[in-house]
């Protein structure tokens, strides 16, 4: 569906300003739009998981966790698929943020994936420039993700950035000069970016940012102690057929979430770059930003 199709569907939960923001823009924020009831919840349901993960000492399918980690000191980086955690994570993914998601990608939602990452005032939780479309290419670019700010989020803690009118211009290669997957731009593409089209998506816990997946972000190092959590969903139009396989499907993967399924795909001419084979598995963004491991995705 194109900008002016979507926009014709009445909103469901976003003002008309902030639906054409965000086409015009490639993003947008709305401030603490989730129920006081239901961020409860998410965040003690986030702290269990935080403290569950004192107890992993590598990598495992749930917890992510970065370099020093240890039951005093937890460095959890990503609680993995948070979709199938809990049912907390699920019923909101498929509550509110579905009824967003049918805002700005059209009236047929898609799910796609989910996961939660924490923000930590340590060298590993840098996330450098990018766009996600590379990592999950579709058929047409009504993909989006949207982050849930847990906690208060300002220029202290590191919020989401995004390079504004980003997603209507080229998409950058996130493969090295030796071809190796960094899922990041290049130094010397990084050094480029006009730092004077970049927002600072900031927000009291409860915010949610959105971005589309062609949409240039990242997020500044941390100067906080205190770990930022942000618990992502990506949705997609269910007229975005993906090109590759799902690097890491649940249960809802491809659920739709509202609307119905469709039998014709939309097709944007704009082309994709194709990310490695993550048949064998992954870890991510995280890893592959550093350079820990090659099979990661976002």
């Amino acid at each position: 569906m194109t900008p002016d199709e979507i926009l014709s569907h009445p909103a469901r939960v976003l003002t008309a300003a902030q639906r054409e923001k965000y086409f015009a823009d490639g993003y947008v924020s709305v401030p603490e739009i989730v129920p006081a009831d239901t961020l409860a919840e998410l965040q003690q349901v986030t702290t269990d998981f935080l403290d569950q993960s004192r107890s992993v000492s590598v990598p495992d399918d749930t917890f992510d966790i970065g370099p020093g980690h240890s039951p005093d000191h937890p460095v959890l980086r990503r609680l993995k698929s948070p979709d199938i955690r809990h049912a907390a994570y699920w019923n909101f993914a498929a509550g509110l943020m579905a009824d967003v998601a049918a805002d700005l990608v059209g009236p047929n939602v898609v799910f796609h994936h989910s996961k939660l990452n924490f923000k930590w005032f340590d060298a590993s939780d840098s996330v450098k420039w990018h766009q996600d479309i590379q990592f999950f290419p579709h058929t047409n670019y009504n993909v989006i993700t949207i982050g849930c700010y847990l906690a208060d989020t300002d220029m202290t803690n590191g919020p989401l950035a995004a390079l504004k009118g980003s997603h209507n211009e080229d998409l950058y290669d996130q493969y090295d000069a030796s071809g190796a997957w960094t899922g990041m731009l290049s130094d010397a593409d990084a050094a480029a970016v006009d730092m004077s089209r970049v927002e600072y998506m900031t927000g009291k816990a409860g915010s949610i940012t959105i971005h589309n997946a062609r949409t240039l972000h990242f997020s500044p190092a941390s100067k906080s102690p205190v770990p930022r959590p942000l618990l992502l969903n990506c949705f997609t139009s269910a007229d975005a057929k993906p090109y590759t396989p799902h690097p890491d499907p649940t249960a809802h993967t491809y659920k739709v979430v509202r609307g119905e399924p469709v039998r014709w795909a939309h097709h944007d001419p704009r082309p994709c770059q194709i990310p490695p084979d993550w048949s064998g598995g992954y870890s991510s963004i995280y890893a592959a930003q550093a350079g820990e491991d090659e099979q990661a995705a976002t």
